[in-house]
Parts: structure tokens; C-alpha cells; sequence
């Protein structure tokens, strides 16, 4: 009963971790402008995502912009990469995690066999953990260009969709160690043969 609700709770993180990768995908939130002049009073307000850049005014009327090429993007695009593999793995993971929990019909009976199945889902979502790297190598670039002395006045600073993937992202990775820690357990056989009781009939002569 223990197992099935650890592999109810690694199901319901790793749908979470789900949505959020997808929503911090999406979003264009990933970097925003930073304004560490003296100069604070900006009229617009700077953001860039893995697809789009966006420019919102102080009326409140935002523009946005695909990007226009590929050749420019530089480490973007392996950023793009790890974060599309990530929501992959996980849909594949929890896809293959509906035949083996036990509180599902699919998979047949066999509860050694559903056990390995939805331990083999939880490895599957531990491919998520290339989103983490995806978050964390964006932010080294954030950063890195944030305190270079040749970056303009107007930089940018971490935005709230790489939050948002971060949060998906771990909580994915958690749902897929609980899944994958429901390993099948083997029969245990008894340490000491089993002694044979005494017959009760006697022989006679």
C-alpha cells in the first residue's frame, strides 16, 4: 500500500514538473532588463525567451518578436534542445508510468512485472534532469555577461520562466526518483527448510 502511494505521488510531481516545463517553455520571461544605472526610470522594459523577445511600455502594451535567425541564437538553440527533450522524456515517462502504477488496470496482473514497468517510467523522467542543465547553463550566461565590464549600462537579470522551468524541472526529476524507486520485490524464502510433521499413522506388524 506504502509503494502504491509513492508511485501516486511521483505521478502527480512529475505531471507538475510537466506543466511547468511547458509553461516556462513557452514563456518569454527567461531574461529581463536590468537597470543598475543612476538612471532608473525606464519607459520600457526589456525580455527575452528561447523564441521570442518582448518589449513592454508603461502603458502596458507589449510587442513581441520571433527571432528572425537561427545563426544568431548561439547557445540558445542547445537551450531549446535540452528543454524539448525534457518534456519529452517526462510525457514518455508518465505515459509508461499509467501501465505500471497499480492503481491502474493496464499492464496486465502481474505485479512484479507492473512494479519494473513503472520503475522503468521513473528512469525515463530522470532524462528531465537535461532541463536543470538547460536552466542552469542559461543562468551562467546571464550572469557571466551581467558582470561584464563591456556589457551596456542596460543589462538583463533572470527572468520568471526560467523559474518556472527550474520548479517543473526538479519537480519532475523528484516524481521520476519515486517512481523508480518502486522496484519489485522478490519473494522472500524461508531461511530454515521447513520440517515435515510426524506421520500419524503407525505401522502395525
Amino acid at each position: 500500500m506504502a509503494n502504491s502511494g509513492l508511485q501516486m505521488l511521483g505521478f502527480s510531481l512529475s505531471l507538475l514538473g510537466l506543466i511547468g516545463l511547458i509553461v516556462g517553455t513557452i514563456m518569454p520571461q527567461w531574461k529581463m532588463s536590468a537597470y543598475v544605472g543612476d538612471n532608473i526610470i525606464t519607459a520600457v522594459a526589456m525580455y527575452e525567451g528561447l523564441w521570442m523577445s518582448c518589449a513592454s511600455q508603461s502603458t502596458g502594451q507589449i510587442q513581441c518578436k520571433v527571432y528572425d535567425s537561427i545563426l544568431q541564437l548561439n547557445a540558445l538553440q542547445a537551450t531549446r534542445a535540452l528543454m524539448i527533450v525534457g518534456i519529452i522524456a517526462t510525457v514518455a515517462g508518465l505515459g509508461v508510468a499509467c501501465m505500471g502504477m497499480k492503481c491502474t488496470n493496464c499492464g496486465g496482473d502481474d505485479k512484479t512485472r507492473k512494479s519494473r514497468i513503472a520503475m522503468t517510467s521513473g528512469i525515463i523522467i530522470l532524462i528531465g534532469l537535461c532541463s536543470i542543465i538547460a536552466c542552469s547553463w542559461f543562468a551562467h550566461d546571464i550572469i557571466q555577461a551581467f558582470y561584464n565590464p563591456f556589457t551596456p549600462v542596460n543589462s538583463f537579470e533572470f527572468g520568471s520562466a526560467m523559474f518556472i522551468a527550474w520548479a517543473g524541472a526538479f519537480l519532475a526529476v523528484v516524481g521520476g526518483c519515486m517512481l523508480a524507486a518502486s522496484c519489485p520485490r522478490g519473494k522472500s524464502s524461508p531461511r530454515y527448510p521447513m520440517s515435515k510433521a510426524p506421520s500419524s499413522t503407525k505401522e502395525y506388524v
